[in-house]
């Protein structure tokens, strides 16, 4: 009984020293089906720039500066996910070129009282007057990030999050890093 009583103690102190993910990562990735991708060595960013960052949160939003916030540790994660995959950054001409996309918004979800449940005078449930039981506002991020060959996207990856408002920028930060790994894990495609 000891060492149960042990074992639990020690897999709370676990729990409560790991650090957790502030929001759970969704990952979906698609590919062309007929591109080689044994014919990729090289990368580099696309011609436009590295990549852009679209708002749809509140009129107040300022894109260039969560541009500056979001792009260095964006860049840096793909820079060391390509090196560990031993594709190095080409100088001119890559066979492939990597654009990002991060998109954020704010997203609401609400339940009303009966909403699920059919007025059925017979089980002896009443007619429900629209009544908002449950109100959810999250602001929600995706990092979409996009492998091109010859002008044709012939991989994407998304990563999307609910991210807390009030998450600070080293938290950000780790996100953004966490995002880039988990997508760049699935690279190449398995066919």
């Amino acid at each position: 009984m000891t060492s149960i009583r042990s074992i639990a103690v020690a897999l709370a102190l676990i729990t409560l020293t790991v650090p957790a993910t502030q929001a759970r990562l969704d990952v979906t990735i698609d590919f062309d089906k007929k591109f080689d991708f044994t014919t990729v060595h090289t990368w580099g960013w696309g011609p436009a720039g590295a990549g852009e960052v679209k708002m749809a949160r509140t009129q107040d939003d300022d894109p260039d500066a969560m541009k500056k916030f979001a792009e260095p540790p964006i860049i840096d994660a793909v820079t060391a996910a390509m090196t560990r995959l031993k594709l190095p950054k080409a100088t001119a001409n890559p066979d492939v070129t990597v654009s990002y996309f991060l998109l954020l918004t704010t997203n609401q979800q609400s339940q009303s009282i009966g909403q699920f449940l059919p007025a059925t005078l017979s089980w002896g449930l009443p007619l429900f007057p629209p009544a908002t039981q449950s109100l959810k506002v999250l602001n929600q991020g995706a990092l979409v990030l996009d492998l091109s060959a010859k002008d044709a996207v012939v991989w994407r990856g998304v990563a999307q999050a609910k991210i807390k408002i009030d998450t600070d920028r080293e938290k950000r930060t780790a996100l953004l890093r966490e995002a880039v790994g988990d997508l760049l894990r699935r690279y190449p495609p398995k066919k």
